[in-house]
Order: structure tokens, then C-alpha cells, then sequence
């Protein structure tokens, strides 16, 4: 990563001695017009009500050249709106590691860990099977996870936060047009943090690169982008003793003091994607006619377990975590590879919509060095596969209305099959209705089919049948209330377990022998989500609260009925306007539930139903201040923890953070 980060250093230090000795310019507001492109994701966070000056609602802003809405950020589904400056509470909440709001998901203790997921509903049901080892992905950049601009002058954002001990989160990121036709981008994001707890370290690097073209005949479309991403993390297994994190007293309030089940595992998640999708329109005519399009699609990367000595770490007298072992120096490596082409045809008209068919072909080669016979079970070393979709694509765009349906079905055997249509109506400016739904029959991710360790209860080869989702969506934004809600039917889901029985003192078993199992039953699971910000004056109180429950025989899909957050926020400016400011208290609440427990071997969460979590509030105090295209965020993250009592867990063995002081800076700028 390092050669990476030294080409983005000079390209944004490139970027920001160009503006020096720039005489300010003034434009129209880049509060008021990157508001008006987000009015309906952010509708409750107008410039008036954080407190923007008058000069921000006249149109005057010293720091850019161009009118701030011209600055476009396009998604991988084409929605787009502009670059936002405002102070406000949704660019508040996206202040951490992933850079997005983390409601509904509940982080570990140090940053670059996992997340535990306390929303299921807000998880994406992929029609392809993936590699896996999905706990180690929330940081990983997808394809639709990288978007695309579109900048009249060079853009540059700068992302800066504290961590929990020794290291910082660094995003640089910058974009510029050469021309009116073609953009640019480049990007990392880098994080470091030793953690307050015994092997916890934790160190990441995301680079992109990436373009976007239109001819200027508009016949002609191209978008790509080249990512090279690494996630490593020192592994500790969770805290053995629980009684001595919940007293709490010396020397136990020094995390550090606290044992864990291993001090040398590492893990590595390490990959590079190259990604290329155009189209092509064979008539002059923008708004009838005939396009071809072509997606391509390489990725190759690779998850690692190493742990040099099986024997250290632990509880001493007690078996060892993941049992017997057939050489005590552990590395397990599963290698991935794919090649995905998906090509097709269609046609549109502004009146009828546009029609496209394709084709999709994917090839992917998942492997380990060898095979091996585990109580004389062959487990082979890869699974080898080609699969192709074909399927077609209807979209239609009249007035207020925008409706999709999409159908595809596999050749051959593996009968994957999908459906899915969207309906928008925009009532107006202020009100959007959507509806959703997908039915989906897919192939089970790669590491439930195979996995081989070092570890001998850790090998298996399994043929499971397709799982089978059939979901419901409906959302609703409004100037009173946002709501939305699903309902999803699951059958055949695939899950991790954990089969050892000896339990220890706290309940908890005392190893772990987890495999893949398949439920044969159906999982009906409904939530309901509303959100709503209340404002009296300069004083605020943001709502956001989730119902969910799942109906189940056994316990596969936990979830807490309930997830709160609460934020009482007070806004105002200052020095003639030139300094907005927000402070306010946070409070996030689950309730109590059989969350799932981490496993570092397999890079994933497993099913568990001995010990509960949650039920615990976390308060947060902040400060947050704005000057100019700069924002500063200060934040005494849970300082109710010693207040409360020492039972906050991420899972059941993974405690939650403690208190601490976080300092973060976002900076733009337009040159």
C-alpha cells in the first residue's frame, strides 16, 4: 500500500498548492445548493436549521470557484446529487471508520475491527455466490460501494480521525475533470490502531482509482475503476474471564490486564479489482435507439489465518480453543479468484422505457494448496465453476413515476434464479414513496461449501441445497416522517454453529468446533423503522427507532426487537455567522438478544444461544463546529461506561469500547 499512498500524496499535494494565492471567488452557497440536491435524503437538515449564515443563503461562499451543485457525485445505480458542505447531523453520523451511518450496526472495540449486525434487514441479498468470510468485509469496497464525479475544478476531500490508541484514520481523496467529458478520481484511506486490549492491533489500506467518460455525441459511455485493499488484524478471541471486565477494579480497568484466548493470531484480507462497464448507442438519437453494453468484472484476493504457536494464549488447564491440530504453526490461506463478463443489448424510448437483455458470465476458482481426508471424507482443494444468467431489464421514467423489474435465471444446474422490481413515485420535492420486491433462489457462499485449516475439527466439503429469499420492502419520505419496513420469508438459510457442548462457568462454551449448517425450516422475519427530527427554535431532537422480529422454530436469525438512537442537539453560529456550531448527546439502545459470536478462523459470525447482550445505553457528547469548507467534530464517546455498569459486549465474549475522547476534521476543497 505504501506505493499507493505516495502516488495520492503527491497528487493531492499537487492539487493544494494550486489553490494558493487563489483570490476567493463569490459563487452561490455550497450549503444551500449541495442541500438542494440531498432535500430528500436530508430534508430535516436545512441550511436555516443548523444555523448557516446569511451570507450561505444569499449565495456567497469564499472557498470554491464554481457553483457547488456543478460538483456531482454519481452512484454505481446513477443517482446523483452534489457535493454537501452543511453542517448536520446525517454528515455527524457518518464521522468513523466505514465513513457512513453505522445505525444498525454495533462496532467492536478497536476501529478496523468487525461489526456485529444488529439490523438484518439493512443487509443486501447478492444473486451470485460470494467468497465469504463476510465479517471481514464491512471495510472492503464493493463494486457499488464506488462512485463516480463529475467536477468543474479539481476536488479535494480530506478525512482525518483519532483511534483508540496509537494511530489515526487518514482518507485523502481527489477528483478533477480535464475536460467537460472526463473525470478522474484517486483515493486512500488509511487506518491504524493498536487497541487497548492484548493483540489487538489493527491496520487497513484502501486505494481507487477510477474514471468516467461520455462522448460528446453522448453515443459513448465508459465508467471504471482499479481498487487494491488490504485489512489485517492481530486476533485475541474475545476476554476469558468476564467477571474481571465487569468489576472492572485494578488492575482490570487497564484492559490490557485482561487475559484473552490468543496473543499471535493474524489475519489478512487481501485484494485487487479491476472493474470496466460502457455502452455504446448505434443511432444519433439521445432519447430513442439501439445501445450495447458490456460490465467486466476481475477481482483476485485472498484470506489468511495465521497463528505460529497453537499452544499459546488461553486458559491454562483448559482445552485448547479450537481443539486438536495437526501442526501447531497454523496458516490457512483460501485464494479467490473471479471473472465476471456481462454483455447485452437494449433499446429505449422516451416514451415506451427501455428494454435490455443480457448475458452474464462468471468464473470463479476458490482453492487451497492441497487436499486432505479427515476421518476418510475427501476434502478437495477448490471449487472450480462457470455459471451463466440470462436475463432482461425493464425501466421506465415518466414524470414522477421511475419503476424497474429485472429477471434472470441461470443454464445448466445450478438454478439460481432472481426477480426484482422497484416502483418510485414522487409526490413532490418532499414526498417519495417506494415499493420492493425480490424473490431470489441462490447458490450458498464459497467458505459454507468448503474450508480447510490446520485445525482438525475445521475441514469440510459440503453440497447444500439453494437458499431461497423472498422479500417485501416499502418506504415512505416525508416532511413529518420517514418509515420503512420488510418483510422477508427464508428458506433453506445457511448458517455457522458451534457443536462442542462443555460450557464454562459463565455459560459460554469452553471451545469452539464451528461448521456450517443448513435449516430446513421457514424464517419469516418483519421491521419497521421510522425516523423523525423534531425542531423548536435552535434546539433539536433526532428519532430513529427499529422494530424487528424473526419466526423461527430454533434460534438461527437472532435480532433485538429494538434499536434506538436518540441525538438532543442544539445549533447556532458565530463571529458574524463565519463559525456554525452543533453540540448535543447521543443515546444508543438494543435491547437484550442472543447476539452472534465472532470466530477469527473462519472470518465470520456464528450462531449462538447461551448468552445474551445488549440491553445497555451508550452516550455520546459532541461538538461539532464548521469554518468555511472545513468541519471539526469532538465527541466523549460513551462516557456513561463507568456509570452504567461494565455489561456492555459487541458479542458475547468482545467488550464493547470503553470511554474516550474522539477529534476528527472533514476539509474540501474546490480549486
Amino acid at each position: 500500500m505504501q506505493k499507493y499512498l505516495s502516488v495520492l500524496l503527491i497528487f493531492v499535494s499537487l492539487n493544494l498548492s494550486a489553490q494558493i494565492g487563489k483570490r476567493a471567488t463569490a459563487v452561490r452557497s455550497a450549503d444551500q445548493q449541495a442541500l438542494g440536491q440531498n432535500q430528500l435524503n436530508n430534508k430535516n437538515q436545512s441550511n436555516t436549521k443548523n444555523g448557516d449564515s446569511n451570507d450561505d443563503k444569499k449565495g456567497i461562499v469564499k472557498d470554491s470557484v464554481a457553483p457547488i451543485a456543478d460538483y456531482k457525485i454519481i452512484s454505481f445505480r446513477n443517482d446523483t446529487i452534489s457535493v454537501d458542505t452543511t453542517l448536520s447531523l446525517k454528515k455527524y453520523y457518518a464521522m468513523n471508520y466505514l465513513r457512513k451511518d453505522e445505525f444498525g450496526l454495533l462496532p467492536f472495540a478497536n476501529e478496523g475491527q468487525t461489526y456485529n449486525v444488529l439490523n438484518y434487514g439493512g443487509q443486501k441479498n447478492n444473486v451470485l455466490p460470494s467468497m465469504g468470510f463476510t465479517a471481514k468485509q464491512f471495510n472492503y469496497l464493493q463494486v457499488e460501494d464506488i462512485n463516480y464525479y463529475a467536477a468543474p475544478t479539481p476536488y479535494t476531500d480530506l478525512f482525518y480521525r483519532s483511534v483508540s490508541k496509537q494511530g489515526q484514520i487518514l482518507d485523502a481523496f481527489v477528483t478533477l475533470n480535464t475536460s467537460k467529458n472526463l473525470n478522474f478520481f484517486l483515493g486512500y484511506k488509511g487506518m491504524r490502531s493498536l487497541g487497548k486490549y492484548i493483540n489487538q492491533l489493527s491496520s487497513t489500506g484502501n486505494f481507487k482509482l477510477g474514471a468516467s467518460y461520455i462522448s460528446d455525441n453522448k453515443r459513448y459511455f465508459l465508467r471504471t475503476h482499479l481498487v487494491a485493499q488490504d485489512i489485517m488484524n492481530q486476533e485475541n478471541g474475545g476476554i476469558t474471564d468476564l467477571a474481571n471486565f465487569e468489576s472492572s477494579e485494578a488492575p482490570f480497568d487497564k484492559r490490557d490486564q485482561l487475559n484473552v484466548y490468543f496473543r499471535d493470531v493474524e489475519t489478512m484480507l487481501k485484494g485487487k479489482r479491476l472493474f470496466v462497464n460502457h455502452q455504446y448507442q448505434l443511432n444519433s438519437s439521445r432519447s430513442n435507439g439501439i445501445l450495447l453494453t458490456h460490465e467486466f468484472i476481475y477481482e483476485d484476493k485472498f484470506f489468511n489465518y495465521s497463528q505460529p504457536n497453537a499452544n499459546a494464549g488461553g486458559i491454562v488447564g483448559e482445552p485448547l480453543r479450537f481443539g486438536d491440530y495437526f501442526k501447531s504453526d497454523i496458516d490457512n490461506k483460501t485464494r479467490y479468484f473471479q471473472l465476471n463478463n456481462k454483455v447485452g443489448a437494449a433499446y429505449q424510448s422516451e416514451l415506451l422505457g427501455r428494454f435490455e437483455f443480457f448475458t452474464e458470465f462468471l468464473k470463479y476458482n476458490y482453492s487451497y494448496r492441497s487436499i486432505a481426508v479427515i476421518d476418510d471424507k475427501l476434502i478437495p482443494n477448490r471449487l472450480d465453476k462457470n455459471i451463466t444468467l440470462l436475463g432482461g431489464k425493464y425501466t421506465y421514467h415518466k414524470n414522477q413515476w421511475k419503476g424497474t423489474l429485472l429477471v434472470s435465471n441461470s443454464l445448466g444446474n445450478d438454478d439460481t434464479s432472481n426477480i426484482e422490481a422497484d416502483l418510485r413515485y414522487h409526490w413532490n420535492s418532499r414526498v417519495q414513496i417506494d415499493f420492493g420486491f425480490q424473490k431470489l433462489n441462490k447458490n450458498p457462499d464459497l467458505n459454507y461449501q468448503l474450508y480447510q485449516s490446520d485445525y482438525v475439527n475445521y475441514n469440510w466439503y459440503n453440497e447444500f441445497k439453494n437458499e431461497k429469499i423472498t422479500q417485501f420492502t416499502a418506504s415512505a419520505t416525508t416532511p413529518w416522517l420517514n418509515i420503512s419496513a420488510k418483510y422477508e420469508i427464508i428458506n433453506d438459510k445457511i448458517y455457522f454453529s458451534n457443536t462442542a457442548t462443555a460450557l464454562d462457568d459463565y455459560g459460554m462454551p469452553k471451545q469452539l468446533f464451528v461448521k456450517p449448517t443448513q435449516y430446513e425450516g421457514t424464517i419469516n422475519y418483519l421491521s419497521l423503522q421510522a425516523n423523525k427530527d423534531l425542531r423548536l427554535g435552535k434546539w433539536g431532537l433526532d428519532n430513529t427507532i427499529l422494530y424487528q422480529k424473526a419466526d423461527q422454530s430454533s434460534n438461527v436469525l437472532n435480532v433485538p426487537e429494538i434499536v434506538l438512537r436518540s441525538t438532543l442537539y442544539y445549533t447556532d453560529a458565530f463571529f458574524d455567522k463565519a463559525l456554525k456550531f452543533q453540540t448535543g448527546v447521543t443515546v444508543n439502545y438494543f435491547s437484550s438478544y442472543y447476539g452472534n459470536d465472532y470466530n477469527p478462523l473462519i472470518g465470520d459470525f456464528y450462531v449462538q444461544d447461551q448468552r445474551k447482550i445488549g440491553n445497555y445505553p451508550v452516550i455520546d457528547y459532541f461538538i461539532n463546529l464548521k469554518v468555511r469548507t472545513a468541519r471539526i467534530y469532538l465527541k466523549a464517546e460513551h462516557f456513561n461506561s463507568s456509570m452504567t455498569g461494565y455489561n456492555f459486549y459487541s458479542a458475547p465474549n468482545y467488550p464493547y469500547r470503553d470511554f474516550m475522547i474522539r477529534f476528527g476534521l472533514v476539509w474540501n476543497f474546490f480549486t
